[in-house]
C-alpha cells in the first residue's frame, strides 16, 4: 500500500488520537477507519453509521475467533447443539 502525506486539521487529529487509544489503533489507522466508514455510509444512506462501523470491525476479526451464526428461532431449540 502506498502512502500520501496530507494536511489535516489539528482538531480532527486530536479527536483521532483519543479515539485511536480507545480502539487500539494508530492515529493513521483511526483516520483511515473513519474514512472507510464515511464512504460506506454515503454508499448506504439507509444504514446507521454505527451498524456500518460494527460490520467493518467484524470483518477484520480472525475467522477462528468468530462464533457460528445461530438464528434466534433455533437458539433454544433441541435441534441446536449447545456449545461447551
Amino acid at each position: 500500500m502506498s502512502t500520501v502525506s496530507m494536511r489535516i486539521d489539528e482538531a480532527l487529529v486530536s479527536a483521532a488520537r483519543t479515539a485511536a487509544k480507545a480502539e487500539f489503533r494508530t492515529v493513521q489507522g483511526q483516520v483511515e477507519f473513519w474514512a472507510i466508514v464515511g464512504r460506506a455510509a454515503l454508499d448506504n444512506p439507509d444504514l446507521p453509521a454505527s451498524f456500518i462501523a460494527e460490520s467493518l470491525m467484524s470483518l477484520a476479526e480472525p475467522r477462528e475467533e468468530s462464533a457460528p451464526f445461530v438464528p434466534r428461532s433455533l437458539q433454544n431449540s433441541p435441534l441446536t447443539p449447545l456449545s461447551a
